[in-house]
């Protein structure tokens, strides 16, 4: 089960999984598309009540201590991923962005990634979202099954992220 952590964005574990995040996304960015833009987050834009940025942690292997958290060898930071306020919607709900979810190779196909969407989507709802939305490229094949199958429906461009080419959102439920 893992353990999520709000941390900002400028410390040194975030700033480790952004650094392999873009690094991927560089790597495999459609060569059609041009060069993968990247845009370092700020800490005001994920610090409560903006957003938040959250690190997932699980038990770390014996021999995984390289990638231990710093001064934690119990722990290990497989995935991480934000939310940040945005402008409202043209209906006037307020929309929280999902922003900059990544996991680990070695944390793929495990539901990682869905633990930690929805954790994002909680949050957002906490912080008084009334819909969720997110972009992503549709050479994330993953990401995009993922997003449809936990309730994210397509949507008309929202920014002009030259990096996306896919736009979803999803109403949520504040508790």
């Amino acid at each position: 089960m893992p353990r999520f952590r709000a941390v900002p964005v400028s410390s040194p574990l975030a700033a480790e999984l952004l650094e392999a995040y873009f690094a991927e996304r560089s790597a495999t960015f459609p060569s059609g598309k041009g060069s993968y833009r990247t845009a370092s987050p700020a800490d005001a834009t994920f610090t409560p009540p903006a957003g938040t940025f959250l690190v997932a942690e699980a038990e770390a292997e014996a021999n995984a201590e390289a990638d231990a958290i710093p001064g934690d060898g119990a722990t290990r930071a497989l995935a991480c991923g934000g939310v940040r306020r945005i402008e409202p919607a043209a209906d006037g709900r307020v929309r929280y962005e999902v922003k900059h979810v990544f996991v680990r190779p070695e944390g793929r196909g495990t539901g990682l990634g869905r633990a930690l969407m929805a954790e994002l989507e909680r949050i957002a709802a906490d912080l008084g979202a009334d819909l969720v939305v997110l972009d992503t490229n549709d050479s994330l094949v993953a990401a995009g099954a993922l997003y449809r199958s936990t309730g994210y429906e397509e949507v008309e461009p929202y920014n002009d992220n030259p990096n996306a080419t896919t736009w979803f959102a999803k109403p949520v439920t504040r508790g």
